[in-house]
């Protein structure tokens, strides 16, 4: 896993409310719904990468972040921390089943692909305490806050 801390903002952590209100964690996949004048969204544009499940633990002293990934290589992820986002990426590529005869799917509910975990985050990190572990298909990455809010 390739790890890297940015010295600069995240541009894409846009302001649309609710997690800001809150002042919480939020995931920012939505943020390309097109909307007509306060109407339900008229077009959502296709998203190249999907999100794998996710969950976002707090204390007083740190985030910890655990990303469900079975299957994937550890060489194919990518951690980026910026000073107000992390960012996590990569790809699973699961092996064709092995068989001698042709065969169709009749099930294919497993991603595969390039996806992508964005996280705004809404208290000061110290990127020098950063720690990323990845076991049994899950990554999980501690952050310990600054102190600063």
């Amino acid at each position: 896993m390739r790890y890297r801390w940015l010295r600069y903002r995240y541009a894409i952590v846009l302001g649309t409310g609710g997690a800001e209100a809150t002042g919480g964690l939020r995931p920012i996949g939505h943020a390309w719904q097109i909307s007509r004048s306060g109407v339900d969204p008229g077009m959502t544009l296709a998203q190249t990468a999907w999100r794998p499940p996710t969950d976002v633990w707090e204390t007083a002293e740190a985030f910890t972040v655990t990303i469900e990934l079975a299957g994937v290589d550890e060489d194919e992820l990518d951690a980026l921390l910026y000073e107000d986002a992390l960012v996590v990426e990569g790809r699973r590529r699961l092996p064709p089943p092995a068989t001698d005869n042709a065969g169709v799917y009749h099930a294919a509910e497993i991603r595969q692909g390039r996806f992508r975990v964005e996280l705004a985050l809404p208290a000061a990190i110290d990127p020098e305490r950063a720690d990323a572990r990845y076991e049994n298909g899950l990554l999980q990455i501690t952050l310990r806050k600054t102190g600063e809010r």
